[in-house]
């Protein structure tokens, strides 16, 4: 009765073994696969991070040039060129005063985790009433501990039985 019907001999016993076998290796070859696309978009990522990090030096440097030819720009309209850098500086003033706001803005609206603060508190609640109780057998009896002692003689001394043993 343990003869496959496809001629194949092998008992229940072995197909399982054979089976369990082979979902082990699938799960490792799904790992490595997993893998092995992590570190794949992990190259992408840190190539990405690099052109960002060049693309942001380009721009940090560019703002000065960009500094400079708007107040030239304004002085070839006709104003003086300390009047020109003065413009451009205020310009810039307004600018980060609008980003600022901006941040503030979106600073205000982040608000703490109520639901996980919540849940925290209830966790520490539960965890605080919590008392370790001695198990029962089915004949009454408390069950014995590797020591010899049985669960409930493990009771913690109370602080007055601690004074009266030092005295």
């Amino acid at each position: 009765m343990s003869e496959a019907h496809n001629g194949d001999s092998r008992s229940i016993g072995q197909l399982f073994a054979a089976a369990t076998a082979e979902m082990s290796a699938l799960v490792h070859d799904e790992i490595a696969l997993a893998k092995a696309e992590l570190r794949q978009d992990a190259k992408r990522a840190a190539f990405g991070s690099g052109a960002v990090l060049g693309a942001l030096a380009l721009a940090f440097f560019s703002v000065p040039m960009l500094s400079f030819a708007a107040a030239y720009g304004l002085q070839a309209l006709g104003l003086t060129l300390g009047w020109s850098f003065l413009i451009v500086f205020g310009g810039y003033v307004v600018l980060a005063l609008l980003l600022g706001a901006f941040a503030y803005g979106r600073f205000k609206k982040v608000k703490k985790p109520e639901r996980s603060i919540a849940s925290a508190k209830e966790t520490a609640a539960v965890l605080q009433k919590a008392r370790p109780h001695p198990r029962e057998l089915a004949d009454g009896g408390v069950p014995a501990l590797r020591s010899g002692a049985t669960e409930s003689s493990r009771v913690l001394p109370t602080r007055d039985a601690t004074a009266d043993a030092k005295m």
